[in-house]
């Protein structure tokens, strides 16, 4: 098996504008180390090896990022501005029972009800876009995708002051539980739906990715509303690591981006179809070959993620349980999941000839694969239980 990097460095290349854009990445990066050196100079008592190891995998990831796609900065910065005023009502003792913008407004759960309506809004425009081809209703729902983006990563920054609000022993990055991981996978998912976007500015494929996400999203709100797990509670010692904040995160961009690669690898079997027939709606999605390329782009990229986390993970295994790997249920389907998305990719890395698969058989193939990533991310929490069934129902 080989991954084709070169293939993920034509997406994440470097911005092709002239002095004003470079001038916009030195003052991010002069601004992001600032954040870093000011996150030291406030925590340096309770840093030790791997907070400064997590510290500098946050910094060189948020500045590779912003440097790379100017759109980044602009979220980053848009999330700051949003999280802060709700931050701020925690921090001066404010409550949802006694404040009214922080019940309807700044309380996570209200910014996460305010970020589900942008997901709908925006997966009605961009089928709108794919269906009668309206310019208007494409840019709207590439609008309303921001949107969500933004309200869901200041959600969750405010959610995670809320953790030290019942008590500041609870305090916790909010991914511990399945209400926690549904908003952190609709904003990533979003979030790399968006960037994949801004490569030709073509909006078709946002049909089958934002809808994608409206069903994740409607999961998030079962979830808060039939189990209450928008209550923030204590977490189990397992989970009290500083491992979750490197681990969780590779897991769901990958998730992400196999996802993503699904939903692409649905849009080339419909493309297909349609050329076929000939049919309009051809028109308003990229080329079968760029399509093809795009879904080999979000495997590779999430492939790479998915291999870092699983490592992390086993390290984090061994610290809290004494192994590497016990066969958990987790871990098991986290090996098939690894194992399909290799096998992917080592077929596809055969330069022509009969053994190599068709862009037709990757699509299917791809799209299958839903099934696993899906099985191990929810379906292990919901029937197998385990170790890792910390987000059980």
């Amino acid at each position: 098996m080989s991954v084709d990097v070169s293939e993920i460095r034509q997406w994440f290349a470097f911005p092709q504008d002239a002095r004003q854009e470079r001038l916009w990445a030195r003052l991010w990066a002069l601004f992001l180390s600032a954040g870093a050196v000011a996150v030291w100079f406030v925590f340096r008592a309770d840093f030790w090896l791997w907070q400064y190891i997590i510290l500098g995998i946050w910094y060189a990831g948020l500045l590779w990022f912003g440097w790379h796609w100017p759109a980044f900065r602009r979220l980053f910065l848009a999330v700051l501005l949003l999280a802060a005023p709700g931050v701020w009502l925690y921090m001066a003792g404010f409550t949802a029972q006694n404040s009214f913008l922080l019940r309807y407004f700044w309380q996570s759960s209200a910014m996460f009800y305010w970020m589900s309506g942008a997901i709908v809004i925006s997966a009605i425009s961009y089928y709108l876009y794919l269906y009668n081809g309206s310019q208007r209703a494409g840019d709207r729902g590439h609008r309303f995708a921001w949107f969500a983006t933004v309200l869901g990563f200041a959600g969750l920054a405010v959610r995670w002051k809320q953790t030290y609000v019942g008590h500041p022993s609870w305090g916790h990055i909010p991914v511990t539980d399945m209400y926690d991981a549904m908003v952190l996978l609709c904003a990533i998912t979003t979030l790399f739906y968006l960037y994949y976007e801004g490569q030709d500015q073509q909006r078709g494929l946002g049909a089958f990715a934002m809808p994608m996400i409206l069903v994740a999203d409607f999961f998030l709100i079962w979830v808060g509303v039939a189990y209450h797990q928008n209550q923030i509670q204590p977490i189990v010692p397992a989970l009290q690591s500083f491992w979750i904040k490197i681990h969780v995160p590779c897991e769901f961009i990958a998730y992400a981006n196999f996802y993503l690669a699904a939903m692409v690898g649905l849009a080339y079997l419909l493309r297909q179809r349609a050329e076929a027939r000939g049919s309009a709606l051809a028109q308003r999605l990229p080329s079968l070959p760029k399509l093809e390329r795009i879904m080999a782009s979000m495997v590779t990229f999430g492939f790479l993620f998915f291999t870092a986390g699983t490592i992390l993970g086993a390290v984090w295994a061994a610290k809290a349980w004494g192994g590497f790997w016990s066969w958990d249920p987790k871990e098991t389907w986290a090996l098939i999941v690894w194992l399909n998305y290799a096998a992917y990719l080592h077929f596809r890395s055969r330069k022509g000839g009969p053994k190599r698969p068709s862009g037709h058989t990757l699509a299917w193939w791809s799209l299958i694969s839903l099934l696993t990533v899906t099985f191990c991310f929810i379906g292990v929490d919901l029937f197998l239980g385990g170790l890792h069934s910390y987000a059980k129902l």
